[in-house]
Formats: structure tokens, C-alpha cells, sequence
């Protein structure tokens, strides 16, 4: 395979595991949400730091803490990511085991285009006239979504808008993707491990207390968390930014078939329309984001030939 193809099967693998996330989580429905949770947080960070000494990559991790201590603002910066994502993974979790997949599909739907409002309102970034009108759509069919249930469809725009603030945060952070996950977990580690704690005081605990299955799940929760994200970041540096974002669209989807076929949540008409607003918002987005990178390869390809 050359570079191209190499990137565009690890993007697939990336999107691919994380659609069928909910067939996971859903082995752990008997476990407390917060418990799968720090779970989570414990066994990535051990996986991935025993990935970092396999890769001989230990040094290199100290001196990206040192630099973080250095510098306080992206310190912050990343512990603030760190809890953000926590979040979305509880989020994610609650909803799968509480029959909201439909939900979790739809966040990751609205994620990307929240993610561009984002970039407008707090980097400066300029949306052309496509983009601004996929945002408006896609607002559309969130509100259409509202007034249908009769309620804000919490669970969906929290899960959107957590894993939105967390890519503003880690924007001006320049951190190899596993390094940054075991530094991202490591600030999270004394309150997950605190958390055990108190479970295990209170005779709450799942893990070791359930069954062998239930224990082997908890743990390789770390592996199915770090997996997809390593196999992400190489195809990342492979690929244009529009095609790894209009294969992000890939996990969702996969997402919304699960909750469907498999787990018979309901999709009346209310939801078919909503998602047919957003549906239409990341067409637009797409065919905007391929006009806009083609502009701009062409640009550089007359200013390659203006200086030859």
C-alpha cells in the first residue's frame, strides 16, 4: 500500500472501532457508568505507558511533563482537556448503557460542525458562506428535534459540545497522540483511583466482585480506548484534513444503525427529520471543505510555479 492508502485504512480502522463502541460498553450494562469510567482512565493510562516503554519513548514523555510544568497556561490547558474528555467518555458510556445511542450518534453528528463554530468564535477562523449555512441547518434540526420531544435533547448536545471544547483545548497543544493519552490520564488517575477506593469501602464495586468476564471487560476498556486513537493519529498525518473529516462521519452512522436495528430504539418521523437537517448540514460542510482545500491547492501550486 502506499502513504495514501496506508492512512485512509487506518482512518477507517479508527472510525470503524469507535462505531462499535456501543457492542462493547453495552457487556458492561450492569456496571456503574462512573465505575466503567475511571475503569477506563486506569487501564489506558497502564496500557499506554507500558506502550511508551516497549517504543522506547519514556525520556521523551518526561521531557513533554517537564515542558508542561514550564509552561503553566498549556498545563492547564491539558488538565482542563483531560476532565472535558472524561466527561464526554462518561457521557458516552451513560448513554449507550442507558438506551440513548440514538443520542450519542446524534452528538457525534453535531460534534464536528459545533467544532467549526468553535474555531469562528475563539481562533478567528473564517467559515465561508457553504459553511455558515450547513451551521444554520444543522441548528435547524436540533431545534426541530426540541420542539418534537418537547424537551432539549441534553444527552446529544452535551456529548457534541464536550468533545468540542476538549479539540479547543488541545488545539495549541502539540503533544504525540499517546504520550498526550498517558499524560491526559495520568491527571485523571488519583481521582479514578480515589474513586475505587471509596467503592471498595462501600462494597459497591463491580470489578473483582462480579464475575471473571465483567473483570476482563473493565480492563481491556484500556486497549479499545487506545487503540483506535493511536491508529487515528497515523492516518491523521497521512491523509488531508477533508477526507479524515468526512470519514469521521463513518462512526455515527454506524452508531445510529446500532441504536436502531440492534437495540430497537425508537426513530419516529420527529427524529428522521432532525437527522435529515443534519444530514444535509454535513453535506454541505463536505462539499464546502473540498471546494476550500482545492482552492487552496491551487494557490499553492501557482505560487510553486510563479517563483519556478
Amino acid at each position: 500500500m502506499n502513504e495514501n492508502q496506508k492512512g485512509i485504512f487506518y482512518a477507517f480502522a479508527a472510525y470503524g472501532i469507535w462505531g462499535i463502541f456501543p457492542l462493547y460498553w453495552k457487556l458492561l450494562n450492569h456496571v456503574d457508568s462512573l465505575e466503567v469510567l475511571v475503569s477506563r482512565v486506569i487501564w489506558s493510562f497502564v496500557f499506554t505507558f507500558i506502550f511508551i516503554l516497549i517504543i522506547k519513548q519514556r525520556h521523551l514523555l518526561m521531557e513533554d511533563l517537564k515542558s508542561l510544568w514550564k509552561n503553566k497556561k498549556l498545563f492547564l490547558s491539558l488538565l482542563a482537556a483531560s476532565f472535558v474528555i472524561s466527561c464526554n467518555w462518561f457521557l458516552y458510556i451513560y448513554a449507550v448503557n442507558n438506551d440513548h445511542v440514538v443520542d450519542a450518534s446524534l452528538g457525534y453528528y453535531i460534534n464536528p460542525l459545533i467544532t467549526v463554530v468553535f474555531g469562528m468564535i475563539f481562533f478567528n477562523e473564517k467559515l465561508s458562506k457553504l459553511q455558515l449555512c450547513s451551521v444554520l441547518v444543522a441548528f435547524m434540526g436540533v431545534l426541530f428535534l426540541t420542539f418534537g420531544y418537547g424537551k432539549i435533547p441534553w444527552i446529544a448536545l452535551l456529548i457534541a459540545f464536550s468533545f468540542a471544547i476538549y479539540s479547543a483545548l488541545k488545539k495549541k497543544i502539540t503533544l504525540n497522540a499517546t504520550r498526550g493519552l498517558v499524560i491526559e490520564t495520568l491527571f485523571m488517575l488519583p481521582f479514578a483511583l480515589a474513586y475505587y477506593i471509596y467503592i471498595m469501602s462501600t462494597n459497591k464495586m463491580s470489578f473483582l466482585h462480579f464475575n471473571w468476564q465483567t473483570d476482563l471487560y473493565l480492563i481491556l476498556g484500556g486497549v479499545v480506548t487506545a487503540y483506535p486513537l493511536i491508529l487515528f493519529a497515523k492516518g491523521a498525518k497521512l491523509l488531508p484534513q477533508y477526507v479524515i473529516g468526512f470519514i469521521q462521519y463513518m462512526t455515527p452512522t454506524i452508531v445510529l444503525i446500532l441504536g436502531i436495528v440492534l437495540y430497537h430504539e425508537p426513530f419516529t418521523s420527529t427524529e428522521l427529520v432532525s437527522f435529515s437537517f443534519i444530514w444535509l448540514a454535513i453535506l454541505l460542510f463536505t462539499i464546502s471543505t473540498i471546494i476550500e482545500s482545492r482552492k487552496k491547492h491551487i494557490l499553492n501550486q501557482q505560487t510553486v510555479n510563479s517563483k519556478v
